[in-house]
């Protein structure tokens, strides 16, 4: 864990997860976005979000893309892990997808898919959050 609060620490999480679902929602919307990119961003939405959760129950949690592993590590009372049962196919986007192989291209359902799948366990996360005690930072105003 870092030094910060858990949650300073938990709010930089969250952050980060929205700011990925934001990108992967944007490039899904753009003609001629690349498809894995934006099924790269959906995975780490989904990842940073988990790994808020895990934060603010200051889990201790290892270095790894695997999300039903990391939803796991989430008290047995989080709604997320009943909500986002199965989240394989959305951390295969993590890292084999990002380099070139053998990897088939991602589909524009795959990509979509994977937006709704990460927007899903960003939103469980953020109701979790909240009931488990933790307070959202005031929003800015423009």
């Amino acid at each position: 864990m870092s030094r910060l609060n858990p949650q300073a620490e938990t709010s930089g999480w969250l952050r980060c997860a929205r700011e990925d679902l934001h990108a992967a929602e944007s490039c899904l919307s753009q003609s001629g976005a690349t498809l894995r990119h934006v099924c790269f961003f959906a995975q780490q939405a989904a990842e940073k979000a988990i790994k808020a959760g895990l934060t603010l129950l200051q889990i201790a949690f290892p270095k790894t893309h695997v999300l039903d592993a990391l939803r796991n590590m989430l008290a047995e009372d989080w709604a997320t892990r009943r909500e986002c049962p199965d989240l394989a196919d959305l951390t295969e986007w993590a890292v084999e997808s990002r380099y070139p192989g053998d990897w088939p291209e991602a589909t524009a359902s795959e990509a979509a898919d994977a937006v709704a799948k990460a927007r899903l366990v960003v939103e469980a996360i953020d109701r979790d959050l909240v009931r488990h005690g933790f307070r959202r930072p005031a929003e800015p105003e423009n």
